[in-house]
């Protein structure tokens, strides 16, 4: 009976010793990941993920008809509150919307002076909550995230907003939905 144990014994040891130094470099990797994706710096928009669903701004981000929208994000400094968990229901305008505003108002906003003004902007296009377009009403209000609100109408079948602005498409994602418009919605003066 000893003639096994003491075998057993050692080749449990040498199995446990194994473990531990195979944990320990697990551990050692994870940490070194860990302060690889943290020393980046970022928030939530630093996450790489190409398994999942993409959210509104990688979405935008692909798009070719929304690098203005994209760049104006980039310049308000909302890209990691817009990749966040949300839900959001993103009223994203065009390039061809943008390009609809009077010449130099675009540039204009993107100047460092003005990011208050463009946030402004940008957050009446965006309400919490995930809002299908099938579940869209005519007369419906939507309260932005910017404290404003939108009102939703039906013109010879089509979804406007705020009267101006028509939906060409919609699209799903991670954090909320996309809904496409032709035009830039501005919200009204402040009293």
């Amino acid at each position: 009976m000893k003639k096994i144990a003491l075998p057993l014994v050692c080749s449990l040891c040498l199995w446990l010793t194994a473990c531990e130094n195979n944990n320990g470099a697990n551990k050692e990797t994870a940490a070194s990941t860990a302060t690889t994706q943290t020393a980046g710096g970022g928030g939530q928009s630093a996450v790489q993920d190409d398994a999942s669903q993409k959210n509104v701004v990688q979405i935008a981000v692909g798009s070719k008809d929304h690098t203005t929208l994209v760049t104006a994000v980039k310049a308000a400094e909302l890209v990691d509150v817009l990749s966040n968990a949300g839900p959001f229901t993103v009223f994203a305008p065009t390039n061809a919307a943008f390009d609809k505003l009077p010449a130099g108002t675009v540039a204009g906003l993107l100047k460092p002076e003005k990011k208050d003004d463009l946030a402004d902007i940008l957050q009446y296009h965006v309400s919490v909550g995930v809002y299908k377009a099938e579940q869209l009403q005519d007369g419906q209000s939507l309260g932005q995230v910017n404290g404003g609100n939108i009102t939703i109408s039906k013109k010879d079948g089509k979804l406007m907003v705020n009267g101006t602005a028509t939906i060409i498409a919609s699209i799903p994602a991670s954090n909320g939905i996309i809904h496409v418009i032709d035009g830039v919605l501005l919200p009204p003066a402040k009293k």
